[in-house]
């Protein structure tokens, strides 16, 4: 009888991660990675990115960071870091790397009998199933307005440092923790900055009275809606609020849960020392001269785009998926796709908080599912009670939930098969 093998796809973090699950748990898997390397993101991310959460919890499971590390590890540690952890665990020699999944094709009606899965070197491969951690930080979202502007423009996913940077006249587009920290950069450089804002937002700081937020483990015990209150009012503690940086609109909700978390001291501080500019949306846009929402225009030589990504797929049919946003509805924490068997994903969520734990949890529970589908058991409807989601950035206590949700409805399975 042949030995049922299963296919990872990509070498980043969350690759890595379910990598290092499954072969603890004996499973046969291969792991197909179109670059040369381990780390997917981290080896180009922008020079000035550090964590926004804290060094003692971001870390994979059973491999902490070095302590050595500052609270806030950079993203050149951070790249180290997934390197040790593929070093320790001897991951790579499971990699083929410099091969580039084309097409993952279903055998059986929704993959129910499996996956084929077709490399760039010629192979064509059949597998148990599939675990797709491609990422979703890698196909820059431009707006249509872009393509107007003559002069130099950027998107914050090829941006590296100031050397990206023509002239001293410089927008950045978006003020999430990308477009903040580009704006930022632009800012120590005494460029003339702008950033483009076009929803108010609450600035969260990194840390409460010097203590990173994420280690305060006494607010994660209170009920959700108390814990988003205390959360909400420690903020305004520590930060003020928006209204108080000049130029930031006001928020449309100060509900922590109903707006991205954006993570930043640095941007209200420069903003209040008159080093960066807040301007409303764009309007459009005539060579260099940027028209915005509220009536004024101003010439610029460079413009950070920092508008967010693509969720893509390139080498699945997006005919096998439901999409809602331009992302899969997934259900499981996040992991399974609506309407497929064997194919799960795997890092498609950004659980708020730090990113890489919840890999490991993601791929526990596959390695489980996996097991019942081993021993004959139908799992198609375990998760039919729950609603379809299609976030990637989702509040960290309703992730948890979805998650338990999934993993009780398993254990309900494994108890009917023991």
């Amino acid at each position: 009888m042949t030995t049922p093998r299963y296919c990872v796809v990509g070498a980043g973090a969350a690759g890595l991660g379910a990598l290092q699950v499954l072969l603890a748990q004996g499973f046969a898997v291969d792991c197909f990675e179109r670059s040369d390397r381990v780390g997917g993101h981290w080896h180009t991310d922008y020079e000035s990115l550090h964590l926004i959460t804290s060094r003692d919890v971001s870390g994979f499971e059973g491999h902490p960071m070095p302590p050595e590390y500052p609270v806030y590890p950079s993203r050149a540690q951070m790249l180290a870091y997934i390197e040790s952890f593929a070093d320790r665990f001897d991951l790579r020699r499971h990699v083929t790397f410099g091969t580039e999944v084309l097409k993952v094709e279903p055998e059986g009606p929704a993959g129910a009998q499996g996956w084929w899965v077709e490399t760039s070197d010629g192979a064509r491969t059949r597998y148990d199933g599939v675990l797709v951690a491609n990422g979703h930080l890698w196909n820059p979202n431009l707006p249509d307005v872009a393509a107007d502007f003559t002069g130099h423009g950027v998107h914050s996913g090829r941006y590296r440092n100031l050397n990206d940077v023509k002239g001293d006249r410089v927008l950045v587009v978006g003020a999430g923790n990308s477009g903040c920290d580009l704006a930022v950069d632009a800012a120590n450089a005494r460029l003339d900055v702008s950033i483009s804002v076009r929803r108010g937002q609450v600035f969260q700081p990194k840390a409460i009275f010097g203590r990173p937020r994420a280690e305060l483990t006494w607010l994660a015990r209170l009920p959700p809606v108390l814990q988003e209150r205390v959360s909400r009012a420690l903020v305004r503690i520590v930060m003020g609020p928006p209204e108080v940086y000049r130029g930031l609109p006001e928020p449309v909700t100060r509900n922590l849960n109903d707006q991205p978390p954006v993570v930043n001291n640095l941007l209200p501080y420069w903003i209040q020392h008159g080093r960066v500019t807040v301007v409303p949306g764009i309007s459009r846009i005539d060579g260099q001269v940027v028209h915005f929402t509220d009536g004024t225009s101003k010439e610029f030589d460079t413009i950070l785009w920092a508008t967010g990504f693509r969720t893509t797929l390139p080498f699945l049919d997006s005919a096998l998926l439901q999409w809602k946003d331009g992302v899969p509805l997934r259900v499981a924490g996040l992991t399974v796709p609506v309407g497929l068997e064997r194919l799960w994903f795997v890092g498609l969520s950004a659980p708020r908080g730090p990113q890489l734990p919840p890999y490991g949890r993601q791929t526990r529970l596959v390695a489980r599912v996996i097991r019942l589908l081993e021993k004959g058991t139908t799992v198609a409807h375990a998760f039919d009670r729950q609603r379809p989601d299609s976030r990637i950035d989702i509040v960290k206590v309703v992730w948890n939930q979805q998650m338990a949700d999934a993993e009780k409805a398993v254990a309900a399975l494994e108890q009917k098969v023991a």
